[in-house]
This record gives structure tokens, C-alpha cells and sequence, in this order.
């Protein structure tokens, strides 16, 4: 994460601050942190990958075999405008076979009474 972002900045707004814990709950493999920022119905999709509906097939999606350990992501800018954060970030990840993810990512988080309701992903890898 950039050192000038943080949950604890008090000038973020409550939605950026939930995204912050989100990007936290992958970095340390914390699944009930992440499933506490969402509503029950949320949906992802990674147009042309996936998509899922609700708690139960996010947290599947989260425990994804294809990878091992926790992701190395970085939080290049955050941009909200009425319900929806937008995050452009880094990611690294090691695959289980061996290989490497090094990515930049573009996540649209569209927020409901608070929670996240919809997560639309765009990812480029870099290998």
C-alpha cells in the first residue's frame, strides 16, 4: 500500500476505508474479514474469467486451489464518485504449480447500506 493511504486516514470516506480492509483481508488471508464487508447477495465478476453470486461462492473463490500463500498487493489510487470506489492496484501471487501472477488490476466496488454489493475485477498479467 502506498504509505500516504491508510484505514486510519480520517480524511477517507467510510466506503474507501472498507475497501482498505478488503485489500487488508486478502494480504493476510483473513476470509471473515473479507465476508464482513459484504452483503449476502454480492456478486463478482472478472468479465471473460468468472462470476458469482453470494457470501458462499465469494469465499470459494477466495480459497481458489490455482494459488498458494497470500497475494503482495499494492494500492496505487482510489477514486469514489456516489456509491463506487474504484481501486487500481498491483498484484503479485505465486500459482500452485510454481509460476508467478505479477498483475495490475482495476476493481469497481459498488457499495450498499455500507457493504460491498458488487465487485466488477480487470486484471492484466505481466509475465
Amino acid at each position: 500500500m502506498n504509505p500516504e493511504v491508510s484505514e486510519s486516514d480520517p480524511s477517507l470516506s467510510p466506503n474507501k476505508r472498507a475497501v482498505l480492509a478488503y485489500v487488508e483481508g486478502f494480504r493476510t488471508g483473513d476470509h471473515s474479514a473479507i465476508l464482513d464487508l459484504l452483503t449476502d447477495d454480492v456478486t463478482w465478476e472478472m468479465p471473460g474469467d468468472f462470476s458469482i453470486t453470494g457470501k458462499d461462492a465469494f469465499d470459494k473463490e477466495i480459497e481458489n486451489e490455482a494459488f498458494t500463500g497470500t497475494p503482495t498487493l499494492t494500492v496505487i489510487r482510489m477514486v469514489e464518485e456516489g456509491d463506487v470506489v474504484v481501486l487500481l492496484g498491483t498484484v503479485e501471487a505465486r500459482f500452485a504449480d510454481g509460476g508467478t501472477l505479477n498483475g495490475i488490476f482495476s476493481d469497481y466496488f459498488h457499495f450498499r447500506d455500507g457493504r460491498i454489493r458488487r465487485i466488477e475485477s480487470y486484471q492484466v498479467d505481466n509475465r
